[in-house]
């Protein structure tokens, strides 16, 4: 049977020091945009603060080009391919229409500096040719693009090409674009900041980042535009103020001006009127239940990763956090097994759930064990 254990606020409290609202004032409405879908996030927390269509299917364009990053960013990990590594420019990669970084057929150009192709200049050209490179034809990089997204959770996506080049069969959704956009922060800071840059130069061209918020915020260091006449005008942001990361989605809009106005009022109403903090450190002990027949007696529970929760300033001492769990569990127990959840709440509304999991393994205890445990069950 579960049973419900309330924690008590005040060790919450004690994780991180607080900004005290004498006034509860309510939060004000979020602003209702003209984009066909968005949404804005946060990045530690993971939680959605305003959303409008999140899991809609749309065109992504170019915004496509953040799942071929991704995956150029697990080749430069694993040693698959390194920076210096001469790319080989084929004919289709150079005949490709749209946004272009201008190599030449036959040419070899380093991975990095296609990079900055793919990134600041949205360049299909470039984006063709790092996908051929790691996987010899774009129809078999595709293929890769759609495992990846399978195995970062993104459940409304399709590719068929790596630069979003139209296509009915090839969508996103709002959610799993910022899905990827965090996990490109998260897993590789390192190669996370060729996204502010405003402008680099290739063969003498000087070539501008289309996201106009790099040059009008500078909080804003990331991440992607993308534009197509069905697409729309599209977006995704990403800034950083006072320790806090937030990432919006902006879908559809009309016009280059548009999204980049409606996405910084997006991060505004944010950074404006809500706040995140830690409250919980991946393996933490946060309860302990009994493991009848296994050894050890007890068993840890706690959490997988870090718990961040976001929610309206001035709320703080309004959370209530609680835990759902069984008071015991027969042995064997796996290390990282689901045993309940963790769940915050602001005011009867659920605004973080998480699964609280074994901290240790549980084996099987010996015969003598599993026998008193038999009959202490018995009679518990």
């Amino acid at each position: 049977m579960m049973e419900k254990y309330f924690v008590i606020l005040t060790v919450l409290l004690l994780i991180g020091s607080a900004e005290i609202y004498a006034i509860d004032v309510p939060t004000p409405t979020a602003p209702e945009l003209k984009a066909k879908s968005y949404l804005l996030a946060d990045f530690n927390s993971g939680q959605l603060i305003v959303e409008k269509n999140p899991d809609e299917r749309i065109e992504p364009a170019s915004i496509t080009k953040l799942m071929t990053a991704y995956i150029i960013y697990l080749a430069l990990a694993d040693g698959s391919i390194k920076k210096t590594d001469l790319v080989n420019i084929s004919e289709k990669a150079w005949r490709m229409e749209g946004s272009r970084m201008f190599v030449e057929v036959g040419k070899q150009i380093t991975v990095e500096e296609l990079m900055r192709g793919v990134i600041i200049q949205s360049g299909n050209d470039a984006t063709v040719a790092l996908a051929e490179h790691i996987a010899g034809t774009e129809n078999a990089f595709a293929q890769i693009m759609n495992a990846q997204a399978k195995s970062l959770g993104m459940t409304g996506s399709n590719f068929t090409n790596s630069t979003g080049w139209p296509d009915e069969n090839h969508y996103m959704t709002a959610r799993d674009i910022y899905i990827l956009s965090r996990a490109i922060i998260r897993d590789f800071p390192e190669h996370y900041k060729m996204y502010k840059e405003k402008e680099f130069t290739f063969n003498n061209i000087p070539q501008y980042n289309r996201n106009k918020l790099l040059w009008q915020d500078a909080s804003v260091d990331g991440l992607k535009t993308g534009h197509t006449e069905s697409a729309g005008y599209c977006l995704v942001a990403s800034a950083a103020r006072n320790n806090m990361r937030l990432i919006s989605v902006v879908i559809g809009a009309d016009s280059e001006k548009s999204r980049a106005e409606q996405s910084k009022a997006l991060l505004n109403y944010g950074f404006r009127f809500f706040e995140t903090r830690p409250l919980y450190k991946a393996g933490q002990p946060l309860a302990e239940i009994r493991a009848w027949k296994g050894e050890p007696k007890n068993l840890s529970l706690g959490l997988s990763e870090d718990l961040s929760i976001t929610f309206p300033k001035g709320k703080y001492e309004q959370l209530d956090a609680s835990m759902d769990r069984p008071e015991s569990i027969e042995a064997p127990v796996l290390a990282g097994q689901e045993i309940g959840k963790v769940s915050i709440k602001l005011d009867g509304v659920t605004l973080l759930e998480k699964p609280l999991t074994a901290l240790v393994e549980v084996k099987q205890g010996s015969l003598w064990r599993r026998l008193i445990d038999t009959v202490l069950q018995f009679f518990a």
